[in-house]
């Protein structure tokens, strides 16, 4: 039943990339923290692991990436958002950089306008956000 489930949920995720420039840290990253946030390591662990990997050189246009700027939209709120996506190191809330190993960043990683995800919290809520724009990462 679970499994099915699972299953189910995997044939909806929309289809997500990141670049090989990204891929290793981001891997290291995940299994780094899947002792202290279980639950946000073994995600992005996921969607690193669905994700097709863009070669390094290759411009990131219209894919949310690290270090790039996305505007989306909280599904159930509606209420928009614009941040930055950083590695944990340089997570400023108030200054809108959000860190990829929040549930919010492991969601977002990899996705393009339009696209939409549903996600459990650490709190086992769901939550579905979407992608409005993206604006591209800085060379």
């Amino acid at each position: 039943m679970v499994k099915d489930m699972l299953d189910d949920l995997q044939t909806q995720l929309p289809v997500i990339a990141i670049s090989a420039r990204d891929i290793d840290r981001l891997r290291h990253l995940a299994e780094a923290a899947m002792e202290k946030y279980p639950t946000t390591a073994e995600f992005l662990a996921r969607e690193i692991e669905r994700a097709e990997i863009l070669p390094a050189d290759q411009p990131m246009r219209n894919v949310v990436s690290m270090q790039s700027e996305v505007t989306f939209r909280d599904d159930i709120s509606g209420q928009a958002r614009t941040v930055t996506l950083v590695y944990p190191e340089d997570a400023d809330v108030g200054a809108g950089k959000i860190s990829v190993l929040t549930p919010i960043g492991a969601a977002l990683i990899g996705l393009s306008p339009g696209h939409t995800i549903e996600f459990q919290t650490p709190a086992g809520g769901w939550r579905s956000l979407t992608v409005v724009k993206v604006l591209d990462t800085p060379a």
